[in-house]
């Protein structure tokens, strides 16, 4: 929370002392209910209310280990926004960030090491979808990632189809999203759904992003 994010909590379990403490969910609502923490009663979460309480808390945990976890959540997190708002840019240069910082030397340039990297990379999306689906087999064939908002969120967020591309360029990527008309078996699922396309240039070591709406 820190880092700017929210956190799913169940506030039905606090018994409205401080001595029933039984889980994770009890020890926020009880900060809760002591002004340290707000709660978002649609989304069911709470977060950080103000900078000079984030500081506190900041300090609180102020030490490497925590500094790294911070810092990658703060990066995941950001990473999804940018997708949702459509900054193709901005989305190319987060996977880019987190592509060097999470994979090694030897395994850099390996198509299967980027299929990675973009699963750590929307770790932060799991609070919204379902675990991503690795090549879903949907239309005429296959593709990298797919996510599905939970029942919940379907009305704030997008299903996300995702192709991954290699030494080929992002609009390659987008048309095969649409050549093998990935999203129509995903109409089931939800109403809204963003196409990705990614690709990785090896020579340039560049990662490139094109995110279109699906039309109907």
């Amino acid at each position: 929370m820190v880092s700017g994010s929210t956190v799913e909590v169940d506030t039905g379990t606090f018994q409205n002392d401080t001595v029933s403490f039984s889980s994770r969910d009890d020890v926020i609502t009880y900060l809760i209910h002591l002004g340290y923490l707000a709660y978002d009663q649609r989304k069911q979460c709470a977060f950080i209310p103000n900078e000079e309480i984030r500081q506190e808390l900041l300090a609180a945990t102020k030490k490497t280990k925590w500094n790294e976890l911070q810092e990658f959540e703060y990066q995941s997190e950001q990473l999804l926004e940018a997708t949702l708002d459509r900054e193709e840019t901005l989305v190319a240069d987060y996977i880019e960030q987190i592509h060097m910082e999470y994979a090694s030397a030897i395994q850099y340039h390996n198509e299967n090491s980027l299929s990675s990297v973009l699963t750590i990379a929307y770790l932060s999306a799991m609070k919204y979808y379902f675990k991503p689906i690795r090549e879903l087999p949907t239309g005429r064939g296959f593709s990298d990632f797919v996510f599905i908002p939970k029942e919940e969120y379907r009305v704030d967020y997008p299903a996300l189809v995702v192709e991954l591309k290699w030494n080929k360029s992002v609009h390659t990527a987008l048309q095969q999203i649409k050549d093998k008309k990935y999203p129509e078996s995903l109409l089931q699922y939800t109403g809204n759904i963003l196409l990705v396309g990614i690709n990785y240039d090896k020579k340039s070591k560049a990662h490139e992003c094109v995110i279109e709406e699906y039309k109907r």
